[in-house]
């Protein structure tokens, strides 16, 4: 099974994906392919250069070949996207700041990165 994740609530980067999702991912033990991760609010911060959780998360996307899309509008108020708000929703605005692989974007620009390889699930935490 294809799973995406969507972190909508509060913590759920730092306490979900960090404590829980993450080491399965990386022990092998996670029981489906995740194909995706989208973060919003202050989950973006875990995608910050330096960031352990970001860095681990960043190596293993690269390795398996796991979307990582933060909400642009998002990124611009938290001083981790270059662009303006007009740009938000076209896939203009570009990360900054931030571990490698890591994209900016909103709903249009998920939809269109996860088709080629879409979820049969997606998960909002």
């Amino acid at each position: 099974m294809k799973v995406a994740y969507v972190f909508i609530s509060p913590m759920a980067a730092t306490f979900k994906l960090a404590r829980m999702i993450l080491p399965q991912l990386e022990a092998g033990q996670h029981g489906a392919e995740v194909v995706g991760m989208m973060f919003f609010d202050d989950n973006l911060f875990v995608l910050r250069r330096g960031d352990e959780i970001g860095e681990r998360l960043a190596k293993l996307a690269a390795e398996r070949n796991i979307l990582l899309m933060m909400c642009d509008d998002c990124a611009i108020r938290r001083g981790l996207g270059e662009g303006d708000f007009h740009q938000c929703g076209r896939g203009e605005v570009k990360p900054k700041d931030c571990v490698p692989g890591v994209v900016a974007g909103c709903f249009p620009q998920l939809y269109a990165a996860l088709a080629a390889n879409p979820p049969d699930n997606v998960i909002s935490l």
